[in-house]
């Protein structure tokens, strides 16, 4: 139902309906936000061109009327939001990881890999040589986390490798966006490169949804790439058929005190039960300290 506009809306108010609006919608989130009021302030501000990071208790916020245009244009947002079911950040083209921008479609899953705040936390830094130059980005997708590794290490070179075709085309426009064309190479692969030179450090957050939780997923999580998600596709049920696979090669591509840095969300379980005598060191991110494992070589080759 559209929302009449109401004299004296100000942009709280305006936020707060969308909420409402969102909530009532029973829509599902994890693609940037948590909850509706985050995504409502999301698509409002963006609706509006205005700074993400606004504080919506200020004066200048509380002083901002939305017109009756603006209205109608902002419901029209979240209307398709709801119809669409699809993640905010289709809608909008753009999702933010560690306060850095990027473009995202439907050839990618939204970009939200806790990776992202290991990478830029330092929290590796005890685990990386000195002579660290080379890096994979297993899995890139749109790009993200390979942009975000050629930031915090300047020094070094990254290649993002990715089986899709088309989540590389998205990965070319952020590699591009952010002016790292000479240090990012794209490579077109089906699992880990075999480049015959070694990587210092591999990040993957590969595909790990198990069958059951992928048949319950969500519409807004449908609507990503399947690719991206199920780690089921050789016929497993337990969402390591992707893993299983790296584990095993890993090793012949990393040099001597490298590191497989990998996201298994909340796969730790079936993970374990996987690799029953692998030796896993935990990092720790805002989502739990059970998300993220480190591997280095040596517990890789003794698997």
């Amino acid at each position: 139902m559209p929302i009449e506009p109401e004299l004296g809306l100000t942009l709280p108010d305006c936020v707060t309906q969308m909420q409402a609006k969102l909530e009532q919608a029973g829509v599902a989130f994890g693609h940037g936000t948590t909850n509706a009021l985050d995504e409502a302030a999301w698509l409002v501000l963006w609706r509006l061109s205005l700074p993400l990071d606004t504080c919506l208790t200020s004066d200048k916020a509380v002083s901002r009327h939305i017109s009756p245009q603006e209205l109608a244009y902002i419901d029209e947002l979240v209307t398709q939001r709801i119809a669409t079911r699809k993640p905010a950040a289709y809608l909008t083209q753009e999702a933010w990881l560690m306060g850095v921008p990027f473009y995202v479609d439907e050839r990618t899953i939204v970009p939200r890999s806790l990776i992202a705040e290991i990478l830029v936390e330092g929290s590796l830094d005890y685990w990386l040589g000195e002579d660290m130059h080379r890096v994979l980005d297993l899995g890139t997708g749109n790009g993200s986390l390979a942009v975000l590794a050629a930031m915090e290490y300047p020094d070094v070179r990254v290649q993002a490798s990715d089986v899709s075709v088309e989540a590389l085309e998205v990965a070319r426009i952020n590699v591009d966006r952010h002016g790292l064309h000479d240090r990012i190479t794209l490579r077109h692969c089906d699992g880990i490169p075999k480049t015959g030179s070694h990587y210092d450090l591999i990040l993957c957050n590969p595909p790990y949804v198990d069958a059951a939780a992928m048949a319950a997923l969500p519409p807004e999580f449908r609507a990503e790439p399947a690719l991206a998600l199920d780690g089921n596709v050789l016929g497993g049920t337990d969402g390591m058929d992707f893993i299983r696979q790296l584990v095993q090669d890993a090793p012949a591509q990393m040099g001597k005190d490298a590191v497989l840095v990998l996201e298994i969300g909340h796969g730790r379980s079936r993970f374990e039960a996987a690799f029953p005598k692998l030796e896993v060191v935990w990092l720790e991110t805002s989502a739990g300290e059970d998300l993220v494992a480190l591997l280095t070589r040596d517990a890789l080759l003794a698997v």
